[in-house]
C-alpha cells in the first residue's frame, strides 16, 4: 500500500499468504520498502481491487525483478511480456507451484 492505495507489482505473481511461501514473499517485500520511498508508475489497469504499478526504489531497482530475483516470485508473461522471466532461480516455479498453477488456470496434481 502507498499512501493508502493498494498497489498489485507489474508483471510478477508471488505467493498467497497462505501459501507456505506467503509469509517468506511478504516480509521480503517488506524488508526491501522498509525505510524507503516507493516510487509507483500505474499502469491504469486494476486487479483484484488494485492498482497495478511498477515500483522502483530510489536506487532505481525494480521492486517486481527483486522479487523474482529472490526467489518469492515469479514473471508472469501475460502481464510482463516476460521481461523478469530471466530473473527467476532455478528451481523457483516448482517451489511456487500454486502460482505457476494459477497462471495455467489450475492447480497441479500431486504437487504442493
Amino acid at each position: 500500500m502507498i499512501e493508502k492505495t493498494r498497489i498489485r507489482l507489474f508483471g510478477i505473481d508471488a505467493p498467497e499468504i497462505d501459501h507456505p511461501w506467503g509469509k517468506k514473499a511478504k516480509w521480503e517485500l517488506v524488508t526491501l520498502c522498509k525505510g524507503q520511498r516507493v516510487t509507483a508508475v500505474t499502469t491504469g489497469e486494476l486487479s483484484h481491487d488494485r492498482k497495478v504499478a511498477q515500483c522502483f526504489l530510489p536506487d532505481g531497482r525494480d521492486l517486481s525483478a527483486e522479487m523474482v530475483r529472490r526467489g518469492c516470485a515469479i514473471d508472469w508473461p501475460k502481464f510482463s511480456g516476460g521481461c523478469y522471466r530471466h530473473l527467476e532461480p532455478d528451481g523457483a516455479r516448482r517451489k511456487l507451484w500454486r502460482a505457476t498453477a494459477r497462471q495455467k488456470g489450475g492447480t497441479p496434481r500431486g504437487v504442493g
